[in-house]
């Protein structure tokens, strides 16, 4: 499974956007009380430990501000995207004119917060799993604009990726079946239509689909919403004819008794539908 980058184009691109929906025809406050040439320093502190990501997408909110501004100003990223940050320890550095710094403020620390607390989801998961060869992979259950950004804190937060677009592999799920009319039908279409090269993965619900998905030469097979005991005889039944990924109803209190089942990835949407933004301030310093 490939790592998705997003490109530093389209990067900037993105951020230019969410910049100008947060600027819109300018900001009043800070053009009325900061004088153009007044210069300073800041710095961008976790209020909480935390997984770091995100750091480029910051930087560039005060690089796209500041040439706004007709400005230079420095940042210096102090902790890199995929390492740990203490409560109170200083992720990154900006000096130059304060008026761009303040403008910039809120999106920088929008996307590093929701990042980071991406990345530090995974990490927990990943730490959850340790020692049972089970991968923690990602859904599309994304927002919308930030797929790349939040495909990426997921690898950095030790995770893997799994398709990041509709484009990129066939996955079977329950609708598809129940408009092809069952699993073996539903393959035997995506065998003699898809585009070559991709993997065929199928969702199944019983031990009844897994075998049948199996005499159809499904390379891969999604376990959805089943218990870890079944999870188990599924992987006995398979013995390795098809990668097994596993999810539904996943969480911190059950994800290892699934990965000790001996499945090879579990498939979890909280991590980016639910992680919680990371606690983080932006502070002027004298």
């Amino acid at each position: 499974m490939a790592a998705f980058e997003i490109s530093p184009p389209d990067l900037r691109e993105l951020v230019g956007a969410w910049l100008a929906e947060d600027i819109g025809r300018g900001d009043v406050t800070t053009t009325s009380v900061v004088p153009s040439d007044v210069e300073g320093r800041a710095r961008i502190e976790a209020r909480e430990p935390c997984v770091v990501a995100g750091v480029t997408a910051a930087a560039l909110c005060f690089e796209l501000t500041s040439s706004r501004f007709e400005r230079v100003l420095e940042f210096k990223e102090v902790v890199g995207d995929g390492d740990r940050a203490a409560a109170g320890d200083v992720i990154a550095r900006i000096e130059g004119p304060l008026a761009p710094i303040l403008t910039a403020e809120r999106t920088a620390l929008n996307l590093l917060a929701r990042l980071c607390g991406v990345a530090t989801m995974t990490r927990t998961y990943v730490d959850a799993v340790d020692g049972t060869g089970a991968r923690i992979v990602d859904t599309r259950k994304t927002t919308p604009g930030l797929r790349s950004l939040q495909k990426h804190a997921v690898v950095v937060g030790g995770g893997s990726n799994h398709r990041f677009g509709l484009d990129d592999g066939i996955l079977i799920k329950d609708n598809h079946l129940a408009a092809a009319g069952g699993v073996s039908e539903a393959l035997r279409r995506a065998r003699a239509n898809a585009p070559h090269g991709l993997r065929i993965e199928v969702e199944v619900s019983s031990l009844q689909e897994l075998e049948e998905s199996l005499e159809e030469g499904a390379e891969a097979i999604l376990l959805d919403n089943m218990t870890p005991d079944r999870v188990s005889e599924a992987v006995r039944i398979a013995a390795g004819r098809a990668l097994l990924e596993v999810s539904g109803g996943i969480n911190l209190d059950t994800v290892r008794s699934y990965a000790m089942t001996g499945v090879d990835l579990i498939s979890v949407g909280a991590l980016t539908h639910s992680a919680p933004s990371i606690d983080l301030a932006l502070e002027l310093e004298e």
